[in-house]
């Protein structure tokens, strides 16, 4: 089936809602987040969140035209405490970027985009049977969000990643990944933001429980040059000559908070 939607003017976000009403709802994301606005919640700090994952339970790597996305057997991971009520399992996690590191995160911080946005996107595997009934509704899924900035080192366990990303360069090619511990792509410090939100591709469905943390990971300039070189095609098709052919980019801009309440857990 043919994607008929990406980051372009042609078929970019602000065309997304044509196709997918729920992109143009009241719950969307990604948000810019305003320091000055977040209320700070003591219930927060009373169930500090927790995590665990299977390095091994990793099962491949796929370049589904628009990002990497690493696939994953949830099987003994979980999430929970925090703005979380119930336990949720790890389904997959993938990655944004921009054409420059001064862009390319989804989530922005007082109107500053950070080089990238790596998210784990998990499932209410306490309350529903699959992931494809969780993301249907409003406390289906949890995402952590993990905010990336550019410097001098490189990221260990990204760096597995970008050694995978030759084997899939087009569209549709799919590896397997090996060991990869998604704990190691969090940083040292837990402060976190929480808010209700979507998903920040089409559908959109208003189903997430958005967590990013307030600490950038750093990766290096290296790596994520080399996420920009993935195709926007698969091996069987011609260039499209009327975009690049490359994933130079893929974030979606932030949307309005409107009445939603952001909240914050600890402070950096």
């Amino acid at each position: 089936m043919s994607q008929d939607w990406g980051y372009t003017d042609a078929d970019g976000p602000s065309t997304w809602p044509e196709k997918y009403p729920l992109a143009g709802g009241s719950r969307q994301s990604p948000v810019d987040i305003p320091t000055d606005q977040v209320t700070s919640d003591s219930s927060l700090e009373s169930r500090p969140l927790t995590w665990r994952y299977v390095p091994e339970n990793c099962l491949g790597i796929v370049n589904p035209g628009y990002s990497w996305r690493v696939d994953v057997d949830g099987q003994d991971s979980e999430l929970t405490g925090g703005p979380l009520h119930g336990t949720y399992k790890l389904e997959q996690f993938h990655c944004h970027w921009g054409r420059s590191n001064t862009e390319g995160s989804e989530h922005t911080v007082d109107g500053k985009p950070y080089a990238g946005e790596l998210h784990l996107v998990h499932w209410n595997c306490e309350k529903y049977p699959s992931f494809s009934e969780a993301v249907q509704h409003p406390d289906g899924l949890a995402v952590l969000g993990v905010l990336l900035q550019v410097g001098e080192e490189s990221h260990e366990e990204i760096e597995k990643i970008v050694q995978l990303i030759p084997h899939i360069q087009f569209k549709g090619q799919k590896i397997p990944t090996g060991t990869i511990d998604p704990a190691k792509f969090l940083p040292a410090d837990v402060s976190y933001w929480t808010y209700p939100g979507s998903l920040t591709t089409p559908p959109c469905s208003e189903s997430v429980i958005w967590i990013i943390f307030k600490q950038p990971v750093t990766v290096s300039e290296r790596q994520v040059e080399a996420f920009r070189t993935l195709r926007t095609y698969s091996p069987d098709e011609i260039c499209p000559c009327e975009g690049e052919g490359q994933v130079l980019y893929n974030y979606r801009p932030p949307l309005p908070l409107g009445n939603r309440i952001m909240r914050e857990c600890g402070s950096m």
